[in-house]
């Protein structure tokens, strides 16, 4: 069997957690901020655990 290859885009975005879980940042925090609170700008700082739905996903795309 070949080796897989890594989603290189994605390698940039997401990283693996040590119970196998993707951590990566949240969307929205890019620009036109002037219409969203404060408290929801610095919770968008934060990063975030992908959701479970994306988890089969990224492991299919990052697999090592």
């Amino acid at each position: 069997m070949p080796k897989i290859k890594t989603h290189r885009g994605a390698a940039k975005r997401f990283k693996k957690t040590g119970t196998g879980k993707f951590k990566g940042s949240h969307a929205f925090h890019s620009h036109i901020l002037g219409s969203k609170s404060p408290k929801r700008k610095r919770n968008l700082r934060k990063s975030t655990i992908v959701h479970e739905t994306d988890q089969r996903k990224l492991e299919r795309i990052l697999p090592y």
